[in-house]
């Protein structure tokens, strides 16, 4: 079965990603977060990728870098464009340096991401570093995989991760 280097944003996206692509590929989940914030809630969805992965192989790298999480998105309106060129330069960087020639991520699964723009960075970056990227619209399986974290009672985030999103979820409950 041919190996996937999973970016992995989350443990209950993680579960979602698993059901769309065990089939079919050999998961290693990777995990690279430095976009989320604050630092404890980095450690939840941390300890909850840990709990999914349980004893099976996996790559982190908890790598917690304020000052290169905000270059990498320069404060502008294309935040989100540098969050994922972050962690999926870094993903493409280790498939490489591990030997797994291709790689994707469980960004793929939410339907409130930005999949084109996560594809179209994926590529780039796979180009880059001499890497396939794997852009498979994975939304149908959001909802078990979620329902599955719930049932394990596994950390629900509320948001993306990143200090922009924390605050415009909280201005909307106002």
């Amino acid at each position: 079965m041919k190996k996937l280097l999973l970016h992995t944003c989350c443990g209950p996206c993680l579960l979602s990603a698993q059901l769309a692509l065990r089939k079919k590929y050999h998961i290693i989940p990777f995990w690279y977060n430095p976009n989320i914030h604050p630092y404890r809630e980095f450690k939840r969805r941390l300890n909850a990728f840990k709990e999914v992965v349980g004893e099976n192989e996996s790559i982190i790298d908890n790598t917690y870098d304020l000052k290169l999480y905000f270059n990498a998105v320069e404060w502008g309106d294309n935040r989100c464009e540098g969050c994922y060129r972050l962690r999926l330069s870094r993903s493409a960087d280790i498939a490489r340096e591990v030997g797994i020639d291709l790689f994707t991520t469980t960004l793929l699964i939410s339907p409130y991401q930005d999949i084109s723009l996560i594809c179209d960075t994926g590529r780039e970056e796979g180009i880059r570093a001499g890497v396939g990227f794997l852009c498979q619209d994975m939304r149908e399986h959001y909802e078990e995989g979620h329902q599955m974290a719930r049932d394990m009672g596994l950390y629900m985030q509320g948001y993306c991760g990143c200090v922009f999103s924390e605050e415009e979820r909280y201005r909307k409950k106002k």
